[in-house]
């Protein structure tokens, strides 16, 4: 990931300074710490009736080729539940409704450095699966059959489900 070397506030030269116990890019004309914080992003565990997980195949790079599960970037003025939701329909076309948060995790990425990844599960959709945005493909899959899955942090909200939630 290349390092920031002009403020995005006044767009001055970015320095280095010890701050709070840490080195800090700095922007001496703006007198401020430039904090770098996680990108957000969400992931969705949708779950048929069978008790199977709906993945996407990647047409787009980190991981092109590989399955996940359907999600992405929250956007300005989205709160995660509503960019989960949008994401849900861009690469499925799935109405869905959350049923309850998974949980918190983070992901490194060569491009945004860490990426703070939300997981939701959903149980409750409709409309006709169909794969648009950045999937390739879309299928349902049983726990035991599943492909290698392109992000830990998906396969964890995974297991998370199944450890906890899933009907047995």
């Amino acid at each position: 990931m290349q390092k920031k070397s002009f403020c995005h506030f006044c767009g001055a030269k970015l320095s280095e300074k010890q701050l709070q116990g840490t080195i800090r890019l700095f922007c001496k004309n703006c007198n401020q710490p430039i904090y770098e914080n996680p990108v957000p992003a969400t992931c969705l565990v949708v779950v048929d009736n069978k008790e199977r997980i709906l993945l996407v195949k990647r047409s787009i790079e980190p991981k092109i080729g590989f399955w996940c599960l359907p999600g992405g970037f929250i956007e300005l003025g989205e709160t995660p539940e509503q960019g989960a939701l949008r994401e849900l329909k861009e690469e499925t076309n799935l109405s869905g409704k959350i049923e309850m948060l998974l949980g918190v995790t983070t992901n490194i990425s060569p491009t945004y450095h860490s990426v703070l990844i939300v997981g939701y599960l959903i149980k409750n959709y409709n409309s006709i699966l169909k794969p648009g945005d950045d999937a390739s493909d879309a299928a349902y899959f049983n726990y035991n059959d599943l492909p290698e899955i392109a992000f830990e942090s998906h396969s964890s909200f995974i297991r998370i489900y199944y450890s906890a939630y899933a009907c047995r």
